[in-house]
């Protein structure tokens, strides 16, 4: 009854063929990279970019840019390693399952939970703004006095109902989408590049000067400022590192792909080409973009709501702003869906595992796709994009995935010691020196947000550790023998290419 006990790379794979709770392999490499795009490209570049340039960075952003993307990069090796090696649905939390042992897989489970719901009901949220404001209508009403949002309850029962249907259906979705949205993006940086004044790019990293009065309260402040006795402060240096520890709300999305390698027709080749596609691709973009809109406008006018629109729209270029804005509602309803689909996969492994209740991993019978569970997932993200006034909340979805990239990046040392005999298709370079890195930069980062964002995720994180041991504990597979701790041969971990 350890809380340290791991199961099996055999046994997770033998359990993807379960009856009754098998999920159909539809997924090719060219659908990951459309996955990856789509959840990656969206509030993110259209919303972050700005706000963080006007109170962080500066023109700076780019290397904001670029340091959560190297972040990632490394953290990306290590993801690809595992989705390749165990491609079983739940990313993090399976492969904490089987290097960290039961406890370390459910905190990591609990806390991609809170990830997941939080960030699809909060793009909702602006999916719902953006669509109000293009069409000239309030997306809320009020019901007994109090607000409801009906536009973002609306667009999550949709990609709802489309995620109960079928993966391949989402992929191919997915697919227009993100046609569309990359073509705005584009755009953004074809036209924007004729306004790009040199004038604004200077001072590219503006003197650290003290944050303002309502700003200033040690709850706003980045952890590492509260810890070493600075005050609170925002541009310099220590500027350029918040701002790179909140855009990396930006590249949030080529983890979720790790979440499908149970439905990857050939997950040893297509992970890694998923995974790696998508975020150089985008990283690409996220640096074009935010040198373009800091070149187009002083950045300390790029705080708005929707900072590219109102960039385009301060140098004339209306229908540029509205096409902009109409990029913002398309690309963030691919977010949503992606971020639903995320969901639901690492809540279908904990159930599949017995750490939640097993009736929530059946998988419909005609559409192979966890349907109880996704059903669940609409629910909870349609009550709280509907009734709960969620503010911004990129910070607290960040913590969360830096935290499941420091479980991974020490997953990869632990299993390549205590199974090294595993076939690895993609193997990361240099370890154990590799995923150390990712773990001390991701862990940097960390620090970097905000107390209250911490006191949050410590307060969400013991509700998790009382859940478990209440039910988890007691109830999962492994502790009532179904499933074995250990493998049950040194050969090879059987293929699970389809």
């Amino acid at each position: 009854m350890s809380i340290w006990r791991t199961k099996s790379i055999e046994q997770s794979i033998r359990d993807t063929d379960e009856p009754g709770h098998k999920l159909r392999k539809d997924l090719n490499g060219f659908d990951l990279i459309v996955f990856g795009i789509g959840v990656i490209i969206g509030t993110g570049i259209f919303v972050v970019t700005g706000r963080q340039a006007a109170e962080n960075a500066g023109p700076a952003i780019v290397v904001s840019f670029l340091i959560a993307g190297l972040v990632c990069a490394l953290a990306a090796m290590c993801y690809a390693e595992f989705a390749s090696t165990v491609p079983v649905a739940g990313s993090a939390y399976t492969f904490g399952y089987a290097s960290l042992g039961e406890f370390v897989a459910w905190i990591i489970g609990w806390d991609l939970v809170l990830e997941f719901t939080l960030a699809a009901a909060v793009v909702s949220v602006g999916w719902s703004g953006y669509a109000g404001d293009l069409l000239g209508v309030s997306t809320s009403i009020e019901i007994a006095g109090w607000p409801v949002n009906v536009g973002a309850m609306f667009i999550v029962v949709l990609l709802g109902v489309m995620g109960v249907i079928g993966t391949k259906l989402s992929g191919r979705v997915s697919a227009v989408i993100v046609a569309i949205k990359v073509g705005i993006v584009l755009l953004i940086i074809g036209v924007g590049v004729f306004y790009v004044r040199a004038a604004n790019w200077v001072p590219f990293i503006p003197p650290a000067q003290d944050r303002p009065a309502e700003t200033a309260e040690i709850g706003h402040a980045p952890l590492t400022q509260v810890l070493l006795g600075l005050e609170p402060s925002q541009f310099g240096i220590w500027g350029v590192i918040s701002a790179a520890s909140i855009v990396f709300f930006a590249f949030i999305g080529f983890d979720v792909v790790a979440t499908t390698a149970e439905e990857t027709k050939k997950p040893k080749r297509d992970m890694p080409v998923g995974i790696f596609g998508s975020l150089i691709i985008v990283t690409v973009l996220y640096v074009a973009v935010s040198a373009i809109v800091t070149g187009m406008r002083p950045y300390t006018e790029l705080g708005g709501d929707a900072p590219l629109a109102e960039a385009f729209r301060a140098v004339g270029a209306d229908w540029a702003g509205t096409l902009i804005s109409l990029g913002g509602v398309i690309g963030i309803t691919s977010v949503i869906l992606v971020m639903m689909l995320g969901q639901s996969r690492v809540a279908f492994a904990m159930s599949r595992d017995g750490l939640l209740p097993r009736a929530l991993s059946k998988t419909h019978p005609r559409f192979g796709t966890p349907y109880v569970m996704t059903i669940v997932t609409t629910v909870a993200v349609a009550v709280l994009a509907g009734f709960v006034p969620i503010g911004t909340l990129e910070e607290m979805v960040n913590i969360g995935t830096l935290f499941a990239f420091v479980v991974v990046s020490i997953g990869i040392i632990v299993l390549r010691r205590t199974r090294p005999d595993l076939p690895r298709a993609f193997r990361a370079p240099w370890v154990p020196v590799l995923p150390i890195i990712a773990a001390l930069a991701c862990l940097w980062l960390m620090l970097n947000l905000t107390v209250d964002t911490w006191l949050r995720f410590l307060v969400w994180m013991a509700i998790g550790v009382v859940v478990y041991f209440i039910y988890g504990h007691r109830k999962s597979r492994l502790a009532r023998g179904e499933a074995v701790s250990a493998p049950e041969s040194t050969g090879p971990a059987p293929s699970a290419e389809g």
